[in-house]
């Protein structure tokens, strides 16, 4: 009799490992879950989700992206639907709740094949090639921006910025935000830094007392005494920003200072006075009016300047301070010694002002860098974190279709229009592909019909006007039209967004669907500590 063959041991006791078919169904119906999390918040008549972590801190949002992130996701392959959330968020910045029902709708319409034996990767050819003919139709049929009439092209953005807006939590004052998410966008250069617009929150006032600062605005830092003589307006005033304490500083607990009389000790007393006032001499001498630094300025150097008729803030956030250098010219100064004109940096005016119970320093007229602040007042704290995030969204998709000159229908019309076209393509492909493209055609219709569910309409009946208006000449632009419970022609209505949203998220979408189905093997290694002995310690019947 031949021996029996020992078992051989690869793995590490505990290792828990599972493939087949069997898996990538298991990894479908968790991307499934994912995705059914965020399903009811898509469209203008979504609903929000609130989320409580750890800490006990809440989130109210409709935000596909920030709903994903704040859950805490533990699945690996549910965890690239987060991914891909995250990635449309960071290039587009609207569309993530589109990318992730999207990507489990496919995964879902692709479930049925494997189930019934279809080789993954025939699936993931099928898929990649219907993504390829989706993107290449969206460039065809997508309407060019006219960029020589700058009044036509700010309504475009109008419209581009309403359509973000419409299904966030501000939907009721679009119109409002829309024109301030504009005129933010218009005043920046032309690299459209995101960094040069900054959201400063101030608790109470309606949403409708929210301000474009046009410039630099920040919150008042911490002040000394002396601080409500110093003046609170100026005109062109030279400003100097600053990396140094200007303050008496106590001696670290270490240091040891030996002297014999008390000559000695005043000697030393009187050279950390006259150090300070030298740095406080140099900066009055620069020229400079208004003294901004990332580090502390005392009670000593706030009444020196008081004395002068000179500004100072403290504790600037450094955030704060670069925007303000950009804006206004000049460079962050690490010493006293060298304020020449050329590092102090200027503006047409500086004033205080109060907003609600905060006060602000505004720095308006800036030479430099074209920037601006959004003060945004609001009720709740949740709310307004909420609206920071919608104008975050709306911003994005400025940026984006300025610098993508061209638009489609929203409102589930682009997405109708591509499953048509993939249906009748579909036809004309022998073999197993043909049923997958088709499959790929009926998931892109996840779109309008979830935008109808959330609405409250029927469904299917709009669904049925929709494929027989896109089956007729001229019914391109066809989409939902959640004010008139019927379908409507979305490009005229204005529901635009840009193209390269609509792009970005199929291409997202169909990379991760034919991810998760190129992966039939999961092996989660124990944790440390579990896989040599499980449960060994004191108790359980063991010696101590």
């Amino acid at each position: 009799m031949s021996r029996m063959q020992a078992p051989v041991i690869l793995l590490k006791e505990g290792t828990d490992s599972s493939q087949g078919v069997p898996q990538i169904i298991s990894n479908i119906n968790a991307c499934q879950a994912i995705a059914d999390a965020v399903r009811t918040t898509l469209g203008p008549r979504g609903m929000d989700k609130l989320m409580v972590d750890d800490q006990g801190r809440c989130v109210i949002s409709n935000d596909g992206a920030t709903i994903l992130k704040t859950l805490d996701i533990v699945h690996p392959a549910a965890k690239t639907l987060v991914d891909i959330a995250k990635s449309q968020d960071a290039e587009v910045g609207d569309g993530t709740t589109s990318v992730t029902l999207i990507a489990g709708e496919l995964l879902k319409e692709m479930k049925p094949f494997i189930e019934d034996g279809v080789h993954p990767q025939i699936i993931i050819r099928a898929v990649r090639k219907a993504a390829s003919l989706a993107v290449e139709k969206i460039k065809n049929i997508a309407v060019p921006i006219k960029k020589g009439n700058p009044k036509e092209m700010k309504e475009l953005l109008l419209k581009c910025a309403s359509t973000a807006l419409s299904s966030k939590l501000v939907a009721a004052s679009k119109d409002f935000f829309a024109a301030m998410v504009v005129d933010a966008v218009m005043m920046l250069d032309d690299l459209l830094p995101l960094n040069m617009i900054g959201i400063k929150k101030v608790t109470g006032g309606a949403l409708e007392d929210s301000v474009l600062v046009a410039g630099v605005a920040f919150k008042k830092t911490f002040s000394y005494a002396g601080f409500e003589m110093q003046p609170k307006t100026y005109t062109k005033p030279k400003i100097a920003m600053l990396n140094i304490e200007l303050e008496l500083k106590a001696e670290r607990e270490n240091a040891e200072v030996r002297v014999d009389n008390v000559e000695e000790y005043q000697s030393i007393v009187d050279a950390e006075w006259k150090i300070l006032y030298d740095k406080l001499d140099k900066i009055h001498h620069s020229g400079a009016k208004v003294v901004l630094s990332k580090l502390p300025i005392g009670d000593v150097a706030t009444q020196y300047f008081a004395d002068r008729d000179m500004f100072c803030a403290g504790r600037v956030p450094e955030e704060d301070l670069r925007r303000t250098m950009k804006a206004c010219g000049g460079s962050i100064q690490t010493t006293s010694q060298s304020l020449t004109p050329d590092v102090l940096g200027t503006c047409e005016t500086f004033e205080e002002v109060q907003l609600g119970g905060e006060r602000f320093n505004m720095f308006k007229g800036c030479p430099q860098a074209k920037t601006c602040t959004i003060i945004l007042r609001g009720g709740a704290e949740q709310f307004m974190e909420e609206t920071e995030r919608s104008l975050h969204d709306a911003i994005m998709i400025v940026r984006r279709a300025i610098k993508n000159d061209s638009v489609v229908a929203g409102g589930g019309a682009v997405e109708t229009e591509l499953s048509y076209h993939l249906r009748e393509h579909s036809h004309t492909i022998a073999g197993k592909e043909q049923l997958l493209i088709s499959a790929y055609a009926k998931a892109l219709e996840v779109i309008p019909r979830q935008l109808c569910d959330n609405a409250g309409f029927d469904a299917t009946n709009i669904l049925n006007k929709l494929r027989q208006r896109h089956a007729q000449a001229g019914g391109r632009w066809f989409g939902v039209n959640i004010l008139k419970e019927d379908i409507s022609d979305n490009l005229e209505d204005c529901v635009w967004e840009p193209a390269v949203v609509k792009i970005n998220a199929l291409t997202a979408a169909s990379e991760a669907t034919c991810l998760i189905l190129s992966v039939d093997e999961t092996i989660k290694n124990p944790r440390s500590g579990q896989g040599d002995q499980p449960g060994a310690g004191r108790g359980r019947g063991r010696p101590m």
